[in-house]
């Protein structure tokens, strides 16, 4: 299935392209601004060698706002045939609309494929054209018959946005680490409780005790054989829980192409043979974890190379924020504070739409109330500011 898109006749039209080969890169990265996850290179990247593509149930539908021919606003949609890798989960809202014979796909999606970062998905340097958007994505979602719309893990303006369009919100939560000037890790470890520093302390001890060293590697220094011993670490992860994984190969030698800037690899070696990798994508102020994975089991192995060492990294370089990922309330013994994250939707049938908006009445106080538990458990003697 490929959705269409009306014409209309006003100082702004749309259009919706199928591969981001032919958009501008300059033109959009200048409405994506620092955020590397939704910069041309790293969804080009996606689509070039397939991971997001119809194949694999993510056809892309760039959609164009143009004013007096320049590109003004874009927005990443994709129509889905499932609901795998939006770590945000409607499968029980799919079974609803399954029950009672209605299809729940395909559905449109806007957000950055197997990625749960919170970031623009209305790219825009204005809030009206940001409603313009999200309101002609409702109605192709409309035009074409789709079941529904929707956002995941939106910025706040483009929340602004999207509630006056009419969308429905869904709250949850993740888990970030925030720069409090410190100038060495003994600075941070010297914030938390003495209970989480020691155990901290002893997680760490025990991959020195394994004589498990680490090295940062950031863009040309990531060669091909560290690339490749991080893509068979990436993939022995995702074959452990029984799963292929979304990414290929060639999707991360794409990225170092073009994006070798903004990785960060953190390589855990043992008697100096490599034995796991992380890699992270780092913008100016935000290292943002995303892989991992590893050959050899160590203890604490897993927290020191995704976690400990991106603080540190954090540190070193007068990074603001280390983003962790998704879910993962163990995150919160190693300084890592609850953060509220959302999705935002649009559902077709008023008649599902009413009953998503019960729904999320009694989800959203819920999930509310976990984050204040959460906080109530802070690992620091006080509260960062």
């Amino acid at each position: 299935m490929t959705v269409s898109n009306k014409a209309i006749a006003l100082s702004h039209t749309f259009s919706l392209v199928h591969h981001l080969k032919d958009i501008n890169a300059e033109q959009w990265n200048r409405l994506a601004g620092d955020h590397p996850l939704v910069r041309h290179e790293f969804l080009l990247a996606l689509d070039r060698t397939g991971c997001a593509a119809p194949q694999t149930g993510w056809a892309p539908h760039y959609l164009l706002l143009y004013r007096d021919e320049a590109l003004q606003g874009a927005m990443p949609l994709y129509l889905k045939s499932h609901s795998r890798g939006e770590y945000v989960f409607d499968y029980a809202w799919a079974q609803a609309f399954e029950r009672h014979g209605l299809p729940y796909y395909p559905k449109l999606l806007s957000a950055v494929p197997f990625t749960p970062v919170p970031g623009p998905r209305l790219l825009a340097a204005s809030h009206a054209d940001r409603v313009l958007l999200a309101r002609k994505a409702i109605e192709i979602t409309q035009d074409n018959g789709i079941s529904s719309l929707h956002i995941l893990f939106p910025s706040h303006d483009d929340q602004q946005a999207l509630r006056e369009a009419g969308f429905l919100f869904r709250e949850n939560v993740q888990f970030h680490w925030f720069n409090q000037g410190y100038r060495h890790l003994d600075d941070f470890l010297a914030s938390l409780s003495q209970q989480k520093r020691k155990k901290i302390k002893q997680d760490r001890k025990k991959a020195a005790q394994a004589d498990v060293r680490f090295r940062w590697l950031q863009g040309d220094d990531i060669d091909d054989d560290m690339l490749r011993f991080f893509y068979r670490c990436y993939h022995q992860t995702y074959i452990e829980h029984g799963n292929a994984p979304y990414l290929s190969h060639e999707f991360f030698i794409q990225l170092r192409l073009t994006m070798a800037a903004n990785m960060v690899l953190v390589v855990a070696e043992q008697d100096g043979v490599p034995i796991a990798c992380a890699l992270n994508i780092r913008s100016q102020k935000t290292l943002y974890g995303r892989y991992w994975g590893s050959t050899r089991f160590v203890p604490g192995l897993h927290f020191e190379t995704c976690y400990m060492q991106a603080i540190e990294f954090c540190i070193a370089h007068d990074l603001a924020v280390f983003e962790g990922g998704a879910q993962g309330e163990h995150k919160l013994s190693r300084g890592m504070l609850p953060v509220q994250t959302c999705s935002a939707h649009w559902i077709c049938d008023q008649r599902y739409a009413q009953a998503i908006m019960d729904f999320l009445a009694h989800e959203t106080p819920a999930v509310q109330a976990y984050i204040s538990e959460l906080q109530e458990h802070s690992p620091f003697k006080k509260p960062p500011q």
